[in-house]
């Protein structure tokens, strides 16, 4: 089997190429590199540095022949798609449907799509399962909620399966910490380079996190499965911001305390997921603590922050 992974070098992206090959499946990479890095992409992938919006992509999918796409690639910064609606737009909805108009041409059997709990805007209830209302208040909650009607349209009208997984807040190794989503990487970046992280609010929002290696196996799961539809990613466990920077704290041995700071516009006060119909119909189930998970994470940034050091120190040499 070959499968081609959209933003295969990002976060999430890099780490379903890993699984895929250690399961013997031969993954394709593509990537503009606007978000991922170089260095995420196994070398034991094919890559390709190709913008997902552009005309090029037909060319790797008549050169690669893939039998599955996992569909990762997108704009994902929520504040930016308020910023820049257009841009929002044209990466996460007129690139999905390159990448959908390019899977029936050349015959695709399955599509799987990186969707997020963002396309159910304020919740009227919690926890969430796939039937409650779909109100997103921000752009980009509206392009992942477009795309998933692309994708129930392309299946009804061309057969195609898909699986939609709605990821709730994911966090793990490779999170770029420099961006305005991925609160676990944020605050891990600045306590280890020894800065005050601040909190939007009283610290007393909640979400549902889980660890990357548990959407990993999502994915694959999905990969297998033969029923198409959406499926909420994440747990019913609520972590309020304060809470986890705690658990981060603990584990970067981090001993100041947070900057509270003017709650943002439109924030959702609370946020987890009934993950049931994933567990009924995938089999899948989150594994990873969030406690185990966070400390993992941590190691993983000491090593690399560890790593970057001794590159300047022999650069000085």
């Amino acid at each position: 089997m070959k499968v081609l992974v959209t933003g295969g070098a990002g976060f999430i992206g890099s780490h379903i190429v890993d699984a895929l090959i250690e399961h013997g499946i031969d993954p394709v990479v593509v990537d503009n590199l606007s978000t991922g890095f170089l260095y995420n992409v196994n070398p034991k992938a094919a890559f390709y540095e190709v913008n997902i919006i552009d005309r090029k992509l037909s060319h790797i999918f008549k050169t690669e022949c893939p039998d599955v796409v996992i569909h990762e690639a997108a704009q994902t910064d929520v504040s930016r798609s308020v910023r820049d609606p257009l841009y929002d737009a044209k990466v996460n909805i007129l690139g999905s449907i390159n990448v959908l108009e390019n899977c029936i041409k050349y015959n695709v059997k399955k599509i799987i799509y990186a969707s997020s709990c963002a396309i159910y805007g304020t919740p009227e209830f919690v926890p969430l399962t796939e039937e409650h209302p779909l109100n997103s208040i921000s752009p980009y909650g509206v392009s992942k909620q477009t795309v998933e009607k692309y994708l129930y349209a392309y299946h009804n009208t061309y057969g195609i399966e898909y699986c939609a997984l709605r990821y709730s807040n994911v966090y793990g190794p490779r999170q770029n910490p420099g961006g305005e989503a991925g609160v676990v990487a944020i605050f891990t970046r600045q306590m280890l380079s020894g800065q005050q992280p601040k909190i939007y609010g009283k610290g007393d929002k909640t979400r549902s996190y889980v660890f990357v290696g548990d959407i990993v196996k999502a994915n694959m799961l999905a990969l297998n499965t033969g029923k198409s539809g959406v499926f909420n990613i994440g747990t019913t466990q609520e972590t309020t911001d304060q809470e986890i920077y705690d658990l981060i704290s603990l584990a970067c041995a981090y001993k100041g305390i947070p900057r509270f700071v003017e709650e943002r516009p439109g924030e959702i006060r609370r946020m987890c997921l009934d993950a049931s119909k994933a567990f009924n119909d995938l089999g899948w189930s989150p594994s990873m603590r969030l406690e185990e998970g966070i400390a993992k994470t941590v190691k993983a940034y000491t090593i690399a922050k560890a790593d970057v050091i001794n590159d300047l120190v022999q650069t000085a040499k």
